[in-house]
């Protein structure tokens, strides 16, 4: 009989909560049509509403270890969807401005909750088997790609029946919510005790903790979404500006470069199984190139290029960076090395319009060809840090054999 971490059905509720991760700013597509519903509130505000979940992430992060602790890491998932799915749903029947931006802030709030854990549960199954691992590491990341896509392609629909509508996408929660509870057996509350630190038996265990590697790593992350945001905010820019398209083909683009992710990220474990620790600085190397073909790019199948080019490094570095965490935390610290992690990466994306324009500023060139011309420089110091630690790495492993 197969161990519960080979079914295939275990695999798939384990990911699944992967899908809402990239979810909560999907309903961009719908501001269109809301810009004139909430008298007295200014475009701006009304913007507002995509953007402020990554606060509720960030806050759901710092919640997330406390909850794990006094009630089991499947409760506080649990817990996640069921505020995902009534707060996500909520602007279909509300009408007013401040509880619907409310009730973004509670979705990033949320979707917080179970972020760091959609990572961390994963070694708990495979650690022992480093190519399983990989693989599961590359699924989990594509998951928030799937997710952000399937909204997209239902929210195509659900905009032409009105602004109210584009929220139902909050929906499969619901199908998830069951698949988590049904096929995910995680410890009882008493066990998990354990993992927060309290044993069954009131024997002091170590609490958890970081390393110096855990915090390279999550300043390299924080980087590497700062410099890659610009793909979103500064591409259909680029695109309308340079006349390389209108509007829809900003979006077309859009969509396609996070598709692009999805067979990449998926076969991670086909890539590290046969290049191991040099997919990181081929992956950075890739991201860099990818910038700096679309800062030249002047036509649309160049840009299409570029773009597979771009999502194809991002799709093997990533995976590549979560990898590394699991194998570089301290024992037993993984959730906290996670959470770290990725509020360091919630933080990158939502100040990287600012710091990005900064930047530019201080060179007096703020045009979308100038953004992305710097996101290569910056991902190219990325790829040559890469590069030194995959040498340092590959001395290491001559020294010892």
């Amino acid at each position: 009989m197969k161990q519960t971490k080979d079914k295939l059905i275990f695999k798939v509720s384990l990911l699944s909560i992967s899908l809402f991760l990239m979810m909560a700013p999907q309903i961009s597509s719908a501001l269109p049509l809301m810009y004139h519903a909430f008298p007295g509130v200014d475009q701006a505000g009304v913007e507002t509403l995509s953007t402020v979940p990554n606060f509720g992430i960030v806050i759901g992060l710092l919640i997330s270890p406390f909850l794990v602790r006094k009630l089991g890491q499947k409760p506080t998932v649990l817990i996640g969807l069921l505020i995902t799915l009534i707060t996500g749903t909520f602007p279909m029947y509300a009408t007013a401005y401040l509880p619907i931006l409310i009730s973004r802030f509670l979705i990033g709030l949320g979707i917080g909750l179970f972020n760091s854990l959609a990572v961390s549960l994963i070694p708990q199954f495979y650690k022992r088997d480093e190519q399983e691992l990989a693989s599961m590491i590359g699924y989990q990341n594509v998951m928030g790609s799937v997710g952000a896509a399937l909204s997209s392609f239902l929210l195509s629909y659900l905009v032409t029946i009105s602004w109210h509508a584009a929220f139902a996408i909050y929906f499969l929660v619901i199908p998830v919510l069951i698949l988590f509870t049904l096929f995910v057996p995680l410890a009882d509350k008493k066990q998990n005790a354990v993992v927060a630190g309290q044993s069954a038996n009131k024997v002091p265990v170590p609490k958890q903790k970081v390393n110096s590697k855990v915090i390279l790593i999550a300043v390299l992350m924080l980087l590497i979404f700062m410099f890659y945001m610009p793909i979103s905010f500064a591409l259909p820019s680029l695109i309308v500006t340079e006349g390389i398209g209108t509007t829809s083909t900003a979006a077309l683009i859009a969509g396609f470069s996070t598709l692009v992710g999805i067979p990449i990220g998926a076969s991670f474990g086909f890539f590290f199984k046969r290049l191991h620790d040099k997919v990181f600085p081929l992956g950075f190397a890739l991201v860099a190139l990818g910038f700096i073909l679309i800062s030249l790019a002047n036509n649309v199948i160049f840009l299409f290029v570029s773009v597979v080019v771009l999502g194809f490094g991002f799709g093997i570095g990533v995976p590549y960076m979560y990898n590394w965490l699991d194998w570089a935390a301290p024992e037993g610290s993984i959730n906290l090395s996670t959470t770290i992690v990725l509020i360091l990466v919630n933080i990158g994306s939502f100040v990287s319009p600012t710091v990005i324009n900064l930047i530019t500023g201080l060179f007096n060139n703020t045009s979308p060809r100038a953004i992305m011309m710097l996101s290569a420089v910056a991902f190219l110091l990325i790829f040559v840090f890469a590069l030194y630690h995959y040498l340092k790495v590959h001395r290491q492993q001559i020294k010892a054999d």
